[in-house]
């Protein structure tokens, strides 16, 4: 059996302030185009199950726009492969706080999928001589956690099909900031399995033999730039770029399907400003920016140790003129690393603690951000938003 899986789709997202010709965000445009040919893609291929493991929009109220083109898509799937079931779950974007907000998924049900959004669902194909454990992430997250077993006796092709963070994957690219439901081995238990397909990380990469993410069909946040790296310490593995799996039932043989991207990700190489003053500095920087064909794509340059006064004087014409090639063009200036240091020398030589708007502002100073949100706005406002805070609470 051929099993396809996908995941974090992320239907709806919008990001920069591109519109395409019709009023739609650009980047939300793009997204959708993925899944678009992720569609074209399984047509061709003709799974006989295929799986989407949770956050198939970026919100739990997605827009009418959204909600009517994975309606469309899906339907085309339906159409074009009637004897193939499709099963999703909710994953956290797609599972509301309340109860009593519902969800859309739902409405997909008419076609014919099957949907799990708050509880475990065991769903048997007969056809198939297959069961799907379909457990979304409300589920995961209750008090009592359902078991995550096959049941015994029952078809002999077990698939596990669910959405959360498993431990110790990209933590040294900043994925942890994921957040989500904990999993681990001991939970997810893979021997028992014969598949275990999984939703939340980006980036497509297994936790076992039987068990896989993935990955998102686009680049997204938290980190799309710790997405890239992962990519590239991949190379040897021919997983690079976004796509979704294919599967090989019983047996686990896995096969990543590349998507061909809407547009790219540029991290341009990385600049030293260590003692640049502000001319030197541009010249590197126009540099990096003629060495690549930005126009229209997503770039990110970063620079260390660039001194704020330096920074002021850096040709802020030009860098406009970079933003407006690009789709979106984000010049990561971080400062110093004796400007971020924690502590500071006190009277007498001793070291004296930073005060905790001391912290933020530190730290909001060098968070890396959008290119069109204005850094020094954006401090403000954060200790702003700290003092306040205080003030509420009746501290000085």
């Amino acid at each position: 059996m051929k099993l396809a899986h996908l995941a974090d789709l992320h239907l709806g997202f919008r990001q920069f302030d591109r519109q395409t010709p019709r009023g739609t965000n650009q980047r939300e445009a793009d997204i959708a185009e993925a899944f678009r040919r992720v569609v074209d893609d399984l047509l061709e291929q003709k799974p006989e199950l295929i799986v989407i493991a949770g956050d198939i929009f970026h919100s739990v109220r997605p827009t009418n726009a959204a909600i009517l083109f994975f309606f469309r898509e899906l339907h085309r799937l339906r159409s074009g492969l009637p004897a193939s079931p499709i099963v999703a779950i909710a994953g956290e974007h797609d599972t509301p706080r309340s109860t009593e907000t519902g969800t859309i998924l739902r409405l997909y049900e008419a076609l014919g999928a099957e949907i799990a959004t708050a509880e475990a669902r065991r769903i048997v194909l007969p056809k198939l001589d297959c069961a799907v454990l379909a457990v979304p992430q409300q589920a995961l997250a209750q008090a009592e956690r359902p078991a995550l077993r096959p049941e015994p006796g029952g078809p002999t092709i077990n698939v596990l099909l669910t959405h959360g963070v498993y431990g110790g994957l990209g933590e040294e690219r900043g994925t942890m900031e994921y957040g989500g439901t904990q999993l681990s081995r001991e939970l997810l238990a893979p021997e028992k399995w014969d598949y275990i397909a999984l939703g939340h990380y980006h980036s497509a990469q297994s936790v076992a033999t039987n068990a896989w993410y993935s990955g998102s069909l686009e680049y997204l946040p938290p980190n799309p730039w710790g997405q890239l790296q992962d990519e590239g310490a991949q190379k040897k593995s021919k997983r690079s770029g976004k796509g979704y799996l294919l599967v090989e039932l019983p047996g686990a043989r896995v096969v990543f399907r590349p998507i061909a991207p809407v547009r790219r990700h540029i991290d341009l190489p990385p600049i030293r400003g260590a003692g640049l003053n502000a001319k030197e500095l541009d010249a590197q920087i126009a540099e990096r920016v003629a060495g690549a064909k930005i126009d229209d794509q997503i770039v990110r340059l970063l620079v260390w140790d660039v001194d704020r006064a330096v920074a002021r004087d850096l040709d802020h014409a030009a860098i406009r003129g970079y933003k407006a090639r690009a789709l979106n063009f984000q010049l990561d200036l971080r400062r110093p690393e004796a400007q971020r240091n924690i502590t500071s020398v006190g009277p007498g030589g001793g070291t004296k603690r930073q005060t905790l708007t001391e912290t933020v502002r530190d730290f909001l100073g060098r968070r890396p951000l959008d290119a069109e949100l204005n850094r020094e706005t954006f401090v403000t406002l954060g200790v702003e938003y700290l003092e306040s805070a205080g003030r509420v609470e009746g501290e000085p």
